[in-house]
Order: C-alpha cells, then structure tokens, then sequence
C-alpha cells in the first residue's frame, strides 16, 4: 500500500475537522489556513471524502464541513481509501500484483507487510488522533463569538497647553520650527 501526501494531508484535515465542528460546520478556509494548504486542493479532497460518506457538507453563510459519522467510527484507513481512490481490496489485489512482478520468495513479505500497514490503519480511528492532539496541547478556539465587554467611556483629560511656550507638540512641527528654535 502507498500513502502519498494526499492520504497524509487529509488525515490531517479530518483530524482539524472533528477538533473544531462542536459548535457549527467548519469552512474549509480556516482548515486551509491553519493546514498551510490551497484552498482548492483541500476542496477536491473533501469531495472525495464527501463521496465517500465520510464527511456532509452545509452550503451558505455559516457553512462549511462536519463528520458524517462520529470520530470513533472513522478510522484512518477510510480516509485514506477515500482519498487515495482505493477500494479495500484493491489494496490486496495492488499487492498481489506488485507481488507478483517480484520473485516468489519476497512477493509473500510485500503482500504480508501489506495486509498488516492496512489492519494498523483501520485500528487507528480519528478520535484518538484528536485525543492525541490535545494531549499535545493543540489549543482549540471556542465556536462562539467572544462575549461583548462593554466599553469603557474615555475621560477628557486635559491636553497640555504646549503651543505658548514655544514647544511644538508633535513631531511635524518640530520640523517645521526653526532650527534656532530647537535648542
């Protein structure tokens, strides 16, 4: 089985998905910048993984992304398979033929090394990547907006009457001033 950066990338917006969609869907661009990816290949990933099942989508304002199932029923392997445009036992019949281009006697090693990257895959679910996560620390932003402190009212405070003693009170018209003045 081959995992490129696709497969790596959408594990990694999943993960920032099913982090941050408690409170309403989440857009694809604050993944896109907290992801340091373009938006337009996240779009492509999400379809697939829309297509696949894995995710639902809420058009409009306000829209955006949220696990179709729940963290603990998604395993790393379905969004890899989603992504990557594999089936399941594609995986097996990839490694059966890769196998069979080899000689016989590494061909059983690749398809063994194979069946095993795919079942530690699928133990792997993204609820423990999220607890992962936060174990690390990853600090995730309230989906509520911050409540609204009522301002203070400035006070007028006096302004120092500068202008009769021949000070300037601002930098311009410092330049402005003579430069026998400056002294």
């Amino acid at each position: 089985m081959r995992i490129t950066t696709r497969g790596q990338l959408a594990v990694s917006a999943m993960t920032d998905l099913a982090l941050r969609q408690q409170m309403r869907p989440v857009a694809l661009s604050t993944i896109s910048a907290r992801q340091g990816t373009s938006l337009s290949y996240l779009e492509q990933l999400f379809s697939a993984l829309r297509r696949a099942g894995l995710v639902d989508s809420t058009r409009g304002p306000g829209g955006g992304y949220t696990l179709a199932r729940r963290a603990d029923q998604v395993s790393v392997a379905d969004i890899i398979l989603a992504v990557e445009n594999l089936k399941g036992d594609d995986t097996q019949s990839l490694a059966q033929g890769q196998a069979a281009q080899m000689k016989a006697m590494t061909g059983e090693l690749w398809i063994t090394f194979n069946s095993r990257v795919m079942e530690y895959l699928q133990s792997v679910t993204l609820a423990e990547l999220v607890t992962q996560e936060l174990a690390r620390g990853v600090v995730v932003e309230s989906g509520e907006p911050a409540p609204q402190r009522a301002r203070a009212v400035p006070t007028a405070k006096p302004k120092p009457r500068l202008a009769g003693l021949g000070v300037p009170n601002s930098v311009f018209a410092l330049g402005s001033m003579p430069l026998m003045q400056r002294r």
